[in-house]
């Protein structure tokens, strides 16, 4: 099936790609078995689950745009939120409107693309062979919407929301059921599908119905360990969103985010129940994925937009039928590379300025490696408003370490550096970066990310196991 094909050849899988919001790698599947997840769990022991793949920035817009047009932030010149991708490539072709344009049924249903400004809510209009729906401008307006009266909110925070209310009451419950729908139809089409659907849970506020907070009980929620910044890190690397409140506080709204989760998994177990109900599971290649994580107290900061590893680490599941399941890779991957990757899973010629790598080889063998290091990066201030950020940080991730410098966007000039050591600092909790005893490997990974940075102006693949980068 792999390899360059034409549209009249065999018809080729579908493609079923789940976009989620703010999913940290906080999932039973990746090792935290207080979170009750079944049904991504499941797709994960029927794929190939992905343990270290990374965003490419640590805010929705920016992030979504590289991965559904396979470029870069930088490349893209998308920052911010309000920048639609187009805006400075107008031509560029996305991954949705690259399978159109090869003889595929393109939809799209949810937040797939970004749609915080209301002149484009719908995202991308070209990339659709039909107009998407479910779309929103902001998260704040998903009000329950029920028959008669609203069950009150027996929650007390302002993050959270439960109520006694049915899953369609909520956004993601009518994502689910339009995605339904959707795939009765689609069943009957002549044409292989590429089928987008986008939840928006785990984003704040965390408003699951009720039912799904009565499956945690808060004395046994874990909260952070840390609730500090990390020792000896600059400023720059934090955000103005800071935890204020109480440890009751911290818990409750832990509490609402877990639910949201376990609604989240239900609404992606309805859409997967249906895929195998009209036998199109086998012949559909299942991608999940989160556009970045989250700060929940942890450093002491809140929501996204920095670029420590709770941020930048994002859940990553492919399902084929082509190979073997319950797989599990230790590669360094990025979010980058899921347009090469499905390219090439559907027999599609490698499109032209994309610039990830194709996990395909980690599909056949796991223990491949197909990057030595993976690029995430952010600006400050959060989200700037004008033509360019002030400073950016770019943060390479090894195996073993995160190293990241700020630097001056206009310049280039290194204002601060910051390096974590895995081996010892999984939460990264201690900067090292100025110490005299690890200024050599400061010097390694700052020629590193130089030559990274370099490559990706010239456009050439970097960070590869083929590349010239070496650790």
């Amino acid at each position: 099936m792999r390899g360059s094909t034409k549209a009249s050849d065999l018809k080729r899988p579908n493609v079923l790609f789940i976009a989620v919001d703010d999913l940290r790698v906080e999932l039973a599947c990746y090792g935290s078995p207080h979170v009750i997840s079944p049904h991504i769990d499941q797709l994960a022991r029927e794929g190939t689950l992905f343990e270290n793949a990374y965003c490419q920035q640590t805010v929705c817009n920016p992030s979504r745009a590289s991965v559904l047009t396979g470029r870069r932030p930088d490349t893209l010149r998308v920052w911010d939120l309000p920048t639609h991708f187009r805006a400075n490539s107008p031509d560029v072709i996305t991954l949705p409107q690259y399978f159109k344009e090869n003889g595929y049924f393109s939809q799209g249903i949810g937040k797939i693309f970004h749609n915080w400004r209301q002149d484009h809510w719908r995202g991308d209009p070209d990339s659709w062979s039909v107009p998407s729906v479910l779309h929103y401008n902001s998260h704040s307006k998903d009000k329950p919407v029920v028959a008669g009266e609203v069950p009150p909110d027996v929650s007390t925070l302002k993050l959270t929301e439960s109520r006694d209310v049915p899953d369609d009451a909520y956004f993601d419950g009518r994502v689910a059921e339009a995605a339904v729908k959707a795939l009765r139809e689609l069943k009957g089409k002549k044409e292989p599908f590429f089928l987008g659907v986008g939840f928006w849970k785990p984003h704040t506020p965390f408003n699951a119905p009720k039912k799904y907070w009565d499956l945690y009980q808060p004395e046994r929620i874990p909260l952070p360990a840390n609730t500090l910044p990390p020792q000896d890190v600059p400023e720059i690397a934090l955000t103005s969103d800071r935890f204020k409140g109480t440890e009751s506080e911290l818990r409750e709204m832990h509490h609402g985010h877990l639910a949201a989760i376990s609604y989240l998994d239900a609404q992606v177990g309805k859409v997967m129940e249906e895929l195998k109900a009209l036998n199109l599971l086998e012949e559909t290649i299942v991608v999940f994925w989160s556009d970045h994580g989250l700060h929940l107290g942890e450093h002491g900061l809140m929501r996204k937009t920095t670029v420590f590893d709770l941020d930048a680490r994002v859940p990553l599941i492919i399902r084929s039928a082509e190979f073997a399941r319950r797989q599990r890779s230790d590669s360094l991957v990025e979010l980058l590379d899921i347009y090469p990757t499905l390219t090439e899973l559907c027999g599609l010629e490698f499109p032209k300025g994309v610039e990830g790598v194709s996990l395909v080889p980690l599909l056949e063998a796991p223990g491949r490696s197909v990057r030595q290091v993976a690029l995430t990066q952010t600006a400050r201030p959060n989200y700037p408003r004008g033509e360019m950020p002030e400073v950016m940080g770019y943060s390479i991730r090894s195996k073993d370490h995160r190293y990241t410098e700020w630097r001056d966007f206009a310049s280039g000039e290194v204002v601060s550096r910051e390096l974590y050591d895995h081996r010892r600092d999984s939460g990264e909790t201690v900067n090292l970066a100025g110490r005299e005893d690890v200024v050599s490997l400061v010097e390694k990974f700052s020629e590193q990310l130089q030559a990274i940075l370099h490559e990706e102006k010239s456009g050439e693949s970097f960070g590869t196991e083929s590349g010239p980068v070496k650790e």
